[in-house]
């Protein structure tokens, strides 16, 4: 539910937890939900002095976890707080899962000349050498057609980077 945007927004008074321990009367100003949990903006009162050195109330906002660090006042409805709840995945990532980074890894071995020289994988392989640089696509698909490169069976660079490579009509020979 969306409701009021701040300019409209009237505070409600919510309990706030300090991290010293005490518990102070803040202004719930609207909620958020993230994928980790909730957080809303409070503001809490306090004096900020003037250019001309006197001294007038004022009012510091910050976003904080809830329910670990504000509570409800008793009698107060939140229901007009402007709440924006986490927006649900789209049907396509759900059924894609988590995307994997981009990128590639190329891992040069040791030993000579030859088939083998060296491997390519995927960004995130298990395999991948720690500190490599990471290569666009087109660099990696360069390094993929030097002599002596294969590319990683494991992370499925291969399967995605020969159709790249060798166009797509070979997909299903088996050749």
């Amino acid at each position: 539910m969306t409701t009021p945007s701040d300019d409209q927004a009237v505070p409600v008074p919510v309990r706030l937890l300090l991290p010293d321990g005490q518990e102070i009367v803040a202004r719930l100003w609207r909620r958020r939900q993230l994928p980790d949990g909730w957080r809303y903006e409070v503001g809490i009162p306090a004096y900020t002095n003037t250019s001309e050195g006197g001294v007038e109330p004022a009012e510091y906002r910050v976003w904080v976890r809830a329910p670990e660090h504000v509570r409800p006042v008793d009698g107060v409805s939140y229901d007009a707080v402007p709440t924006e709840p986490l927006e649900p995945p789209s049907p396509v990532r759900e059924a894609l899962g988590p995307r994997r980074p981009s990128g590639w890894v190329l891992q040069k071995l040791s030993g000579g000349h030859g088939p083998g020289q060296a491997v390519l994988h995927a960004r995130d392989c298990d395999e991948a050498p720690e500190g490599a640089p990471v290569l666009e696509l087109e660099r990696a698909l360069d390094a993929a057609e030097k002599a002596g490169v294969r590319l990683c069976a494991l992370c499925g660079a291969a399967a995605e980077l020969d159709p790249v490579l060798r166009g797509f009509d070979h997909i299903g020979d088996d050749s």
